[in-house]
């Protein structure tokens, strides 16, 4: 069965229909919520929220085509609203690859998730999840934008502004344009 037609059984009340939809992009959500919010628990909490968002607004959806985009900026949204409620940052947070390989040398993996998370850390939440969608679940920066509601110019802005405070919390002394997993550059 397409995407399509489980949009339209769930929009007539399907829990089945709408259980298969966004169950393939929950630990995809979780994971990138987890990163933005930067606590596991609050995470689930913003993953659940966007979740019941979706089922609540579902019959308003015109596009089913574009049901995952829809429910990704729905709980991007609910992870900008939990931190807004809660202006305390936690200090675990667990980071997974959900795309790479394994890898034989932990030590290494270790140091540079511990990397990441600090400079993660120093960024306000609006400019985390600009970092996490671009980078971690690879969207182009117009969708980016969208997603966030906010203009082109902006989300480019904060994601420069956002690698630059990033280089500087860790000192990098990489040059700019130095290429990273996934293909994107930094």
């Amino acid at each position: 069965m397409d995407q399509r037609d489980l949009v339209e059984r769930a929009k007539r009340g399907d829990h089945d229909a709408f259980a298969e939809l966004v169950g393939a992009a929950i630990a995809r959500l979780d994971a990138a919520a987890r990163l933005i919010l930067r606590d596991p628990e609050l995470a689930r909490d913003a993953v659940q929220d966007g979740f019941i968002r979706a089922w609540r607004n579902l019959p308003a959806l015109r596009d089913p085509d574009k049901f995952d985009a829809w429910v990704r900026q729905l709980v991007v949204h609910s992870c900008i609203d939990i931190t807004r409620r809660r202006r305390h940052r936690a200090i675990e947070v667990e980071l997974t690859p959900i795309d790479g390989p394994a890898i034989a040398d932990f030590s290494n993996l270790i140091a540079d998730r511990d990397t990441l998370d600090e400079a993660l850390r120093h960024l306000d939440p609006e400019w985390r999840a600009i970092v996490v969608m671009h980078y971690f679940l690879g969207m182009p920066l117009p969708d980016v934008a969208g997603t966030l509601g906010i203009p082109l110019g902006t989300a480019k802005s904060r994601l420069h502004r956002s690698l630059l405070a990033m280089r500087a919390t860790i000192g990098a002394d990489e040059p700019a344009g130095s290429p990273v997993p996934g293909g994107q550059f930094a």
